[in-house]
């Protein structure tokens, strides 16, 4: 993947991971909220702040100390 690809990706990636938050914090503003579905969103959102991290360190150059 070039630059701009793992831009965009990182885009996308950065969207699912604000959308997913606000659907947690609907579930549990509405009351007793299904605790197995929860756990499994938050699940994802912890695949998605991982692959965040490994794209955006591709982006970072490697610094030869």
């Amino acid at each position: 993947m070039d630059d701009t690809e793992i831009r965009h990706r990182l885009e996308i990636l950065r969207s699912e991971h604000r959308d997913l938050d606000a659907a947690i914090g609907a579930l549990l503003s509405t009351g007793p909220a299904d605790q197995l579905q929860v756990a499994r969103l938050k699940k994802r959102k912890l695949r998605l702040k991982d692959e965040i991290a490994l794209l955006e360190d591709q982006l970072i150059p490697d610094i030869i100390a």
